[in-house]
């Protein structure tokens, strides 16, 4: 029986609510602008799709290196939540630019500081998510945060339509709203978050050295290799749009593709992230591994509606079942204090599967036909599945 002192927490404390709520603030302010903005590069202020890519792969290529130093930093001066209120702030403080943008250079500036910051915050703030729950209860703690980012996703656009409808397609009027929410984020991140005090005794240690490297053990480094190659599973949400045109959904209803995917995504994160507190962690990660088996050959076979929301609704499920998860994952298998490191590495080299995934998938939707490139997708993560089961038998108790 387990005695009072004991007893495991049942609840999640506010900070994990607190940090969803700033989460899903900011991605509606971020979602009604990028959402919008290829669009409003184009057709306002006339750049060429191809200065649209160059622009995204640059921004999203600085986020992804960003990451990597500010865990490390948060770890070095064993604070997160100065770092999170940096890169929030410089997302939010960039929003008015869109606005009043009347050239493409004021985009990219924009653009540029406004992905630096979600590199700031992301890792501090992951590593935050992990200092504040309790160990019984990560799975959950990072389940509700993913939850309540993806409302926030799907919100943002949904949100952008509607005021795009109202007032007659003016850009910059929906720029100037998406500014309340993400000023709206910063604030309950000052004021709703407080972080847990860092020891006295423990003095600041360069985190990127050999030797703190080391104490990344190989429990840690298998479940950033097995996130890497889950990612090359599983490529970019813009090939579900891309298959929803193709199998000849009208223009007009293909958004509700990624409505339907991102809605089921936010409604089952929490719950898996609960299950995976009480379950055996690479088991629900295989299971959530052959539920994305079935998404992509349900999409690979679509000739419609409803084999295309077949696919859309497994691929968000499997998305709910393995995200939070991983970042579980790592949190439970790096020390606390260089867990900052631990998500930057994790959120680095799954970021580059992930642009070697959608990489590949085009190249196979070009060469090949776009069946195929979900089967590849098929293929990659049933070699993922034969992966966990030969580590599971290797270390039959490890989580």
């Amino acid at each position: 029986m387990v005695t009072a002192p004991d007893r495991p927490h049942r609840h999640l404390p506010a900070g994990i609510w607190m940090l969803g709520f700033v989460s899903l603030l900011m991605d509606i302010s971020s979602e009604m602008i990028h959402s919008l903005l290829p669009m409003f590069l184009v057709g306002t202020l006339g750049v060429s799709v191809l200065a649209v890519g160059i622009i995204e792969g640059i921004a999203e290529s600085t986020a992804l290196i960003t990451k990597v130093f500010s865990g490390a930093l948060s770890d070095y001066l064993g604070r997160r939540k100065g770092l999170a209120v940096l890169g929030y702030a410089m997302g939010a403080f960039t929003k008015p630019v869109f606005a009043l943008a009347s050239g493409v250079g004021m985009v990219v500036a924009a653009r540029f500081i406004d992905r630096v910051g979600k590199g700031i915050r992301g890792a501090p703030r992951d590593a935050l998510v992990a200092d504040i729950a309790p160990p019984g209860l990560r799975g959950a703690a990072f389940g509700l945060r993913q939850s309540l980012d993806t409302v926030g996703a799907f919100a943002g656009p949904l949100l952008a339509t509607a005021l795009m409808l109202l007032w007659a397609g003016d850009f910059r009027a929906v720029f100037w709203v998406a500014v309340i929410p993400g000023l709206l984020a910063v604030a309950l991140l000052v004021f709703g978050v407080h972080e847990p005090p860092r020891a006295a005794s423990v003095k600041p240690v360069n985190p990127i050295r050999r030797e703190a490297l080391a104490r990344l053990g190989a429990a840690y480094w298998q479940v950033v290799a097995i996130g890497a190659v889950f990612t090359l599973a599983r490529f970019s949400e813009a090939f579900l749009v891309l298959r929803a045109q193709q199998v000849g959904i009208a223009a007009a209803w293909v958004p509700l593709v990624m409505v339907a995917m991102s809605g089921v995504y936010a409604a089952s994160a929490y719950p898996f992230g609960k299950l995976s507190d009480r379950i055996d962690h690479r088991r629900l990660l295989a299971l959530g591994m052959v539920v994305l088996i079935a998404s992509d050959l349900a999409l690979a076979a679509a000739h419609g509606w409803v084999g295309l929301g077949v696919g859309v609704v497994l691929w968000g499920l499997h998305m709910g079942m393995t995200q939070g998860l991983l970042a579980a994952m790592v949190a439970d298998t790096a020390p606390a204090d260089l867990r900052g490191t631990a998500f930057g590495f994790f959120n680095l080299l799954s970021g580059m599967a992930m642009l070697a995934s959608s990489a590949i998938a085009g190249l196979l939707w070009d060469r090949i036909g776009s069946a195929f490139t979900f089967y590849a997708g098929a293929g990659f993560a049933a070699l993922t599945l034969g992966a966990l089961g030969v580590l599971r038998q290797r270390n039959p108790d490890d989580q």
